[in-house]
Parts: C-alpha cells; structure tokens; sequence
C-alpha cells in the first residue's frame, strides 16, 4: 500500500513524542512513555479523517453512484462491501450458511472466514490477510481486505492519502468466466420437482429461479399452486402462464410462500397465506449473448427461460432428444412451449452428442420439472444453437426479506401487460395515494422496458389534482442497465402526514423505445380480472400537461411507492437495507428538468401498444 504521505505525517507527530535529555555533551536520546499511545492516536486519526472523505474509483472513474460500502481499516487495507465484488467485478459470491463465504471469478476461488485474518485460494494456498474479514451488525453485508486479495482477482489498488481516493485497476487481462460450471457444485439448487399433468412449468421454472437466488444461504422451497392460483390473473392449473404473471404475482407481495404451507396437486390454496420474501429486483435479459447470460447464472442466480420441447413426458421420445447424453437441441420455427431453469453451461460439450448436431459445441445445463427420471436425474443439455432458449430469460437479482418495508401502495397487480407512449422515448407517468398514519416513503418501484433507460424520481405533497405535479420534489435519478422490475429506494425516507394524498413521479428515457411505459390493461381472458377502479394514475410527454391513464386509455401504470412505519422522532428504525443493490441500478444527482418541452407539444395524446410481453408455456 501506498502510505508516502501518511508516513511523512506520521513520522512528523512522533518527533513531538520524543524529548531530548543532556545528561552530558556526548548524548541522548530518549523514548517519552507516550510514543506508542502517540503513534496510535495519530493513525487513528488519520483513518479516520482518510474514512470520511474516502472515494474509490475503477480505472479513475468514482463508483460512488453505485452505492456500495467502502473503508479503510486501522491496518490502512480498504476494506470491500461483497456485493461490489458481485456486481462490479464479475465476481460469484456465495455465502453459506455457516458464514462462510466464496467468491469466484474464472478459474479462481477464494474462501473468507468471519474474524479471521486468512483467505484460502483455489481451496489449497493460504493468503494472510493483515485486516480481518467483517460482517456488520445487522449482519447481512460482508466486508473483506481487497488489498491482500487483489492480484487473484486481477486488480490492483492504489492510493492517494492527500486526495483520499483509493483507485482500482486491472492489472492483468482478467477471465470473468470458466469454461463449465454447474451450480450443484456449490448448493445452488433446489431438489427436482414433477409438475406431473399440469401446465405448471411457467411456475416450477420462475420459483425454482427464485429459489437459486437465495441459495446457498436461506434454503426454500416455494409453493407452485399458490403461485398459480393465488395471482391476480384468471388461470387455473392447467391453461399453462408467462414469466410476467410470475414477476407480477412477487412484485405485488401476494407470494411467495412455503411449499409446506400450500402443497403441490391437491387443487386448493390458501389466499390469505402471506409471503415470506418480497422481489425487488428481476431483469429480462432478451438477448443471446452467452457471456451476458453466463455472467447472470454465476453472480446471481438461474435463469427462468423457455424452449419449444418436442416431449412430453418423462419417457417419450424426440429426433431432437438423445436419452444417452440427455442432449437436447431444436431447429426449426416452432414457438416456444415449454419453461426450465438454466443453471449452468458447459462450453466443451461435443456437438457430436445432439441427434440433430449443431454447428458448434456448448451447452446450456437446464433443470426440468418432470421428476428425477428424465434425462441426467431431472436435469439435460440444450445446445447453444437451439432455436428458442435464452432468446428471453429472467434471473431474480434481489430479494428482500417480508419486513424490507412496512407497507406497499400499488395498482398494477397484473403486471407489465403492455405499454404505453406518445411515439417517443421518454415520457412521464405518475400514482397518487393516500398516505397511512405515521409512515414514511421509502422506496418506490416500476419496470424499465428496454436496456439502458435513465429515470428520475418526484414527490409531490398534498397532492390535489394534475396542476400539483407543478409542485414535484426530486427525489434520486440513476440508470438500469436491462429491462425488469427494479425497486429504487430514496436516500432519505421522507415522513408523509397521516391521511396526506402524495403522488410518485416518474421520467423515464429509454433509448429507441417509442411507447416506454409500462401497464397494466385487460388484454384477453386472462387479464378479465384487471381493474381499473383501484388506481389514479396520469401520464405526460414533457412533465407539463397531463393526462388520466384510466380515462384517456382504460389502464393503470405500473407504479409502486413503498413506506416504513416511523416513530415519534420520524425515524424508520431501520439503519441498514436488509438487501443491499444489486449493481443494476446506479444513482446520482441530477438536475431537475420539470417545465424542459424541448421544443415539443406537450398536448399530444398517448398510444397505447397491445403487443404482448411474452408467449404462454405449459
């Protein structure tokens, strides 16, 4: 570590340590009682003042927008918030429930200890560490000594005490990836299930993704027939379901819950059942970049996606399908019919081994829900080259406990059905509710429809009518990187008064989309449930006139605000989010841009797109 600086300074507060005594001309020097005691407080105090204008920065760019932990330890190492490994260098962190916590990254693996000084690389070496590894009282954000584990991870670290900025940088050509990898290896998956005669496979698929998630820390098993049967849609067991009835059923706190509580098969559920994790983050990732999907399953979890499966059953038999390898590889134009669970890939396996053969080898290891009896005890091969899986998947990137916030304001229990614009892309869209007694607005959520959309954030209080959006707040802004469900929390809770009518509001750009928002409307059978009396919601071009989302165009936005319950003293009691950002959204002050036209007529009339957000499986 680079301490020049702070060497320099250190070494200037001892020599006021030290006293000079003449017991005769030819000497001396003497140590003053107090030098240790001295030295000690003059480290900690430059710790200290380092800690408080501490910035990190990759390859000299600031990641504080991210919102990750950083700081340096008495020892002088910065000390890592997990999660930055996760989420900002590719890293593959696992926390079992032992405490003991692997990160990966390529061929590496490094092993940590809570208050312990060692690191265990590639399961044989030992790395001493000179700070400790840490876990924080509330106990779910895990800290650990980059320096002394850097170079396995490719970085380098670097310091400038008199800036306070800690840079870190590559320092070789890293592999973010290994060739193969199975997330049985290391836990990550939940036993085979048969959903037998039911078009259920939508729901084993997106609970078995959910439950690879929490793994290898909290194991469930979550309920398919409440999935199923408890959401706002007007489904049954076997008309078969699509990955955002599963997103819209989470988002809105009506599951999941235990399979115990609610089994599988016996036609009856229980709606009055409460759930026991709340989503707040799912990305649908609509492309076929393996290295995008790989680096998904590795750092957070299996991927909910779906196939044309020319089986069905355990037993029966495709020209698509090899028993012996438990090979699978389809190439023709059906649609997809069929959901599974990717939970790994291997990049070697022979294209030699599909009846039909591919023109490369690689696969995608998938976990199936037909029982331990088909293919390689539940699970098979899907090459790289099939036709449908992958072209789109969910992974479920954070999940907080039941008690993340106190209270949810919502009206799109349906979900993202369809969307709405005025041909451009940005709009804004906005909710008004009405607040409970003694709550605080902590969080609000909403879908990002395409890759890459920047948004910000408003309140307004005592919300009236549509001329109150004059009155709007801001709040945060930030980006999110692929399309989903994200939850964005606001830095500071905000205390809201009790019965006070309050309006979220958001602007949402996202990049060649002509109709950006995200709603909920009746669209077929399905959706007859929909609601339209629920919900005041109101849409806008430029965030000057706006419109009635239930008049002009019979649906609701997909628009959720969040509040804790606040003591006397307005505080929420809860110091430190029970699930830390995944990495996907990045926040930052912005300016406010309320009343910028742009040159537009801010008078146009929204349209409403009918297309569907994805195909039904069974």
């Amino acid at each position: 570590m680079k301490k020049l600086i702070g060497i320099v300074l250190l070494l200037a507060a001892l020599s006021a340590c030290i006293y000079f005594i003449n017991r005769d001309p030819a000497v001396g020097v003497e140590q003053s009682e107090r030098l240790p005691e001295c030295a000690a407080d003059f480290e900690d105090r430059v710790v200290r003042d380092l800690n408080h204008r501490l910035i990190v920065t990759m390859s000299g760019a600031d990641i504080g927008e991210f919102g990750f932990d950083f700081y340096v330890s008495p020892e002088f190492k910065l000390m890592v918030e997990s999660g930055f490994l996760k989420s900002l260098l590719s890293c593959s962190v696992l926390r079992y429930p032992d405490d003991k916590l692997v990160v990966m990254k390529g061929d590496h693996s490094l092993t940590f200890r809570p208050d312990d000084n060692i690191a265990v690389l590639d399961q044989t070496d030992r790395i001493d560490m000179v700070s400790k590894t840490k876990i924080s009282e509330e106990g779910n954000r895990y800290y650990i000594p980059f320096d002394d584990i850097a170079a396995a991870l490719s970085y380098q670290v670097d310091y400038n005490l008199e800036d306070g900025v800690v840079n870190l940088s590559l320092a070789e050509e890293e592999k973010k990836l290994p060739d193969a990898y199975d997330m049985r290896d290391y836990s990550r998956v939940t036993p085979v299930r048969d959903q037998g005669r039911y078009g259920t496979c939508w729901a084993f698929a997106s609970l078995g993704a959910l439950e690879t998630t929490l793994l290898p820390q909290d194991t469930c098993i979550f309920s398919t027939d409440h999935m199923t049967m408890c959401n706002s849609y007007n489904l049954d067991l076997n008309v078969g379901g699509e990955h955002t009835m599963s997103v819209a059923y989470l988002a809105a706190w009506q599951g999941p819950v235990y399979e115990a509580d609610d089994p599988y098969g016996d036609g009856m559920s229980d709606p009055n059942l409460t759930p026991v994790k709340h989503l707040e983050e799912a990305l649908v990732l609509d492309e076929r970049d393996r290295d995008v999907l790989k680096s998904a399953i590795f750092r957070y979890g299996g991927l909910e996606t779906s196939l044309y499966l020319q089986l069905e059953y355990a037993d029966s038999e495709s020209p698509y399908y090899s028993p012996e390898y438990a090979a699978y590889h389809y190439d023709g134009a059906e649609i997809p019919n069929h959901d599974v669970v990717v939970v790994g890939w291997d990049d070697n396996f022979k294209k030699e081994r599909f009846p039909v053969r591919p023109p490369g080898d690689g696969a995608w290891l998938c976990k199936n829900s037909w029982g331990v009896n088909f293919g390689e005890d539940g699970y098979f091969y899907v090459s790289y080259y099939d036709t449908n899986i992958c072209n789109k998947s969910v992974v479920y990137t954070r999940i907080g406990e039941a008690n993340n916030y106190d209270h949810i304001y919502q009206t799109d229990m349906l979900g993202w059905v369809g969307l709405m614009g005025y041909g451009k892309e940005e709009a804004y869209f906005a909710n008004a509710y009405t607040a409970g007694e003694h709550e605080a607005l902590s969080a609000v959520s909403f879908y990002a429809t395409d890759r890459n959309s920047r948004f910000e954030v408003y309140l307004v209080r005592n919300f009236e009518d549509e001329n109150s959006f004059r009155n709007r707040g801001f709040l945060v802004a930030g980006t999110m990187q692929y399309a989903g469900y994200y939850t964005v929390d606001i830095p500071n809770p905000i205390p809201l008064e009790d019965g006070e009518r309050f309006a979220v509001v958001v602007k949402i750009i996202t990049p060649g989309a002509v109709h950006p928002i995200a709603i909920e409307y009746k669209a077929d059978e399905r959706s007859e449930n929909f609601d339209i009396s629920d919900g005041e919601g109101y849409i806008s071009l430029y965030g000057e006139v706006w419109h009635s989302a239930e008049e002009t165009q019979s649906c609701n936005v997909c628009l959720k605000a969040f509040t804790d319950n606040v003591d006397e003293n307005g505080s929420t009691g809860k110091n430190e989010k029970e699930t830390p950002s995944s990495g996907q959204v990045s926040t930052e002050e912005t300016t406010d841009t309320r009343g910028t036209t742009e040159g537009g007529d801010d008078t146009a009339v929204p349209d409403l797109d009918t297309q569907k957000e994805s195909e039904t499986t069974e």
